[in-house]
């Protein structure tokens, strides 16, 4: 396995900080684990860095208004897909992911590396634009960094950074428009690219029918659509798809959840007020770090005190679990979690019951509260209804799963689901129905098996154990035919999760 190749210089050690991680995210989405992730990431960095070097020595041709390279991370990116197939044509595809494998042996993984005009319209496009443009439309959209801190890297003026960036969109989707009647089309594209261009310009443009029938059918214009489309939110999947290809979306995804985790509470992300001397900035950031000490000192207090409170758990129960597997590469681990709670056998008792005082004389109370249910119905009234945080019966959720809609279009969606437990897991399994004949194609950090409509998502190996009140996540990509309508039944291992 090759070593990574030394800085040259300052700036190319800053360069390094920036890609590793992102080649070592997407290398791990490719390979069946993390050792193979880690050598494929470090082979294809050395290539990719190579590339870089010899471009920018003005060693790799390049004229006309086409520029000479991608920006540095999809260069890197691409290196990850080249090397992983090279592995498989070397007879190492064991190391890939299964999905991978049968996807570079498709026509769709040819089109990358075929005849220029016959690549995705996105790629080229990108391509089209002068390096400092696709470095910002790449950082802005595909990795999810907010403006301030794109600007300082790119050495823009923070003020003016959304102006350039808005100006960098128009200049894409007018290369892609170009790009997409460049391509060899047949008689029924060509006569709808003009009426496409048309109709992505404007949000409140409707569709044609006959034309959205179309776009369902035919991958080049349906891309086309993506990267003209600049309002709607899909212009990062249309750049990952059309660069990277496999494992587009979810490598967004990951990229998006790294930022937040990097970006969080306490970062300097965004640019110094004018009129600020270093002094104020460290002050800033230093009660920003306190108040984040108070914080975990207080939740650390709280929880101390839960554990010692008699609710008749082992000492096993209520003790949290280290994780000492490892979190998915280059992603964010999974959140802090909450103090604490009690067995998910045993309901909490709530911090506000107290012992019902004796009825006065002559009165007759007309029911005692259920326990589980601090909070009865008023009288007179029925509901089908469980009350958040409960099964149908009454009885204390195992947890409660969050359903997330991230993007869509007319045959597919993206969608992520959150579950926060009560009680610590070695291992887990989530079970869903979807409805509608809905079918899941790709699914990260966890693997899926659907029987019909019944969805079943296993832990990966690096996130089976979650702490008590601790928070598991995945994502998946799925095909439909007509509306969208979210899954319904969640479980954790079998037992029933409430859903907000």
């Amino acid at each position: 396995m090759p070593d990574l190749p030394s800085p040259q210089d300052a700036a190319e050690a800053a360069l390094f900080s920036e890609c590793w991680d992102a080649a070592l995210s997407y290398a791990d989405l490719c390979t069946a684990g993390s050792a193979a992730a880690a050598e494929l990431a470090r082979e294809a960095f050395a290539q990719g860095i190579r590339e870089l070097r010899e471009t920018e020595s003005g060693t790799v041709r390049g004229h006309g208004r086409r520029s000479t390279r991608l920006p540095r991370i999809p260069v890197l990116l691409t290196a990850v897909r080249g090397t992983a197939a090279a592995w498989e044509e070397a007879g190492q595809g064991h190391k890939l992911d299964p999905d991978l494998r049968l996807w570079l042996h498709s026509g769709q993984a040819a089109r990358y590396t075929g005849p220029p005009l016959e690549r995705p319209v996105a790629l080229r496009g990108l391509r089209d634009l002068q390096p400092a443009d696709a470095e910002l439309l790449w950082l802005a959209e595909a990795e999810s960094l907010p403006l301030p801190l794109v600007a300082r890297r790119l050495g823009l003026d923070p003020a003016t950074a959304a102006s350039e960036l808005a100006q960098v969109g128009r200049l894409f989707r007018d290369r892609c428009h170009r790009n997409h009647l460049d391509s060899p089309l047949d008689a029924e594209c060509r006569s709808y690219a003009r009426l496409l261009d048309a109709v992505t310009r404007s949000p409140a443009a409707d569709t044609p029918d006959d034309l959205s029938r179309h776009l369902a059918t035919c991958v080049p214009c349906a891309e086309a659509a993506a990267c003209l489309r600049l309002h709607g939110g899909g212009l990062p999947g249309a750049l990952a798809g059309g660069v990277i290809g496999w494992g587009g979306l979810a490598y967004l995804e990951r990229r998006r959840r790294a930022a937040e985790v990097r970006l969080g509470a306490g970062r300097p992300d965004r640019p110094d007020p004018d009129g600020d001397g270093p002094a104020d900035g460290t002050a800033r950031t230093s009660v920003a770090r306190h108040g984040l000490l108070i914080a975990a000192l207080l939740v650390s207090l709280l929880a101390l005190a839960v554990s010692l409170m008699p609710f008749g758990d082992t000492a096993d129960e209520s003790v949290e679990r280290p994780d000492a597997d490892r979190q998915p590469v280059a992603d964010p681990g999974p959140s802090l979690p909450s103090a604490p709670t009690a067995s998910p056998d045993t309901p909490s008792p709530s911090p506000s019951a107290k012992p019902s005082a004796k009825p006065s004389a002559g009165h007759t109370p007309e029911r005692t509260p259920d326990r589980g249910n601090p909070d009865p119905e008023p009288q007179g009234t029925s509901s089908a209804t469980a009350a958040p945080g409960t099964t149908a019966r009454g009885e204390p959720a195992a947890c409660h799963a969050d359903y997330d809609l991230v993007n869509q279009w007319p045959d597919g969606f993206q969608a992520t689901v959150t579950v926060t437990t009560r009680g610590p897991l070695d291992s887990w399994r989530v079970g869903f129905a979807l409805p509608d004949g809905q079918r899941v194609t790709q699914m990260w950090d966890a693997s899926p098996d659907q029987d019909g409509s019944r969805v079943t998502a296993t832990a990966a190996d690096y996130n089976k154990a979650v702490a008590a009140g601790g928070k598991l996540a995945f994502g998946f990509l799925a095909s439909r035919d007509g509306a969208h309508h979210p899954p319904s039944g969640f479980t954790l291992n079998g037992r029933a999760c409430a859903t907000v």
